[in-house]
């Protein structure tokens, strides 16, 4: 499932999207979750074609998407994010939107539409 399909599907509004290339990229699953440090243990392999969702709207959420090398992350909730943190997803070049559904709701569309959850 491309970005861009994941953006359409989850009614999702663009918050920082750095790089129009990757929004045609396919992902071929999701993690959700406000806990960075579960996304750190739990992501393991295919990180680079993961969406992390989640509702942790600040630097961390930011940082830990880096380190994993993942480039596309679903803000849930309607959560807004600071001019700063949109400045480090910009610098990092991760496409960041947004949606209003819960992380609940975004995640039953996504698995709906094909997109597997994470091997655990």
């Amino acid at each position: 499932m491309t970005a861009r399909e994941i953006k359409e599907v989850l009614e999702a509004r663009k918050i920082a999207i750095v790089n129009e290339e990757k929004l045609d990229k396919d992902y071929v699953q999701a993690f959700a979750s406000d806990l960075m440090s579960d996304v750190l243990a739990m992501v393991q392999k295919d990180s680079e074609k993961t969406v992390l969702i989640t509702g942790l709207c600040n630097a961390q959420a930011i940082r830990t998407a880096e380190m994993l090398d993942m480039d596309f992350i679903v803000f849930a909730r309607g959560k807004r994010l600071t001019d700063d943190v949109v400045d480090l997803a910009e610098e990092a070049g991760i496409n960041v939107v947004g949606t209003a559904f819960s992380m609940y709701e975004a995640c039953g569309r996504l698995f709906a539409e094909g997109l597997s959850a994470i091997d655990v």
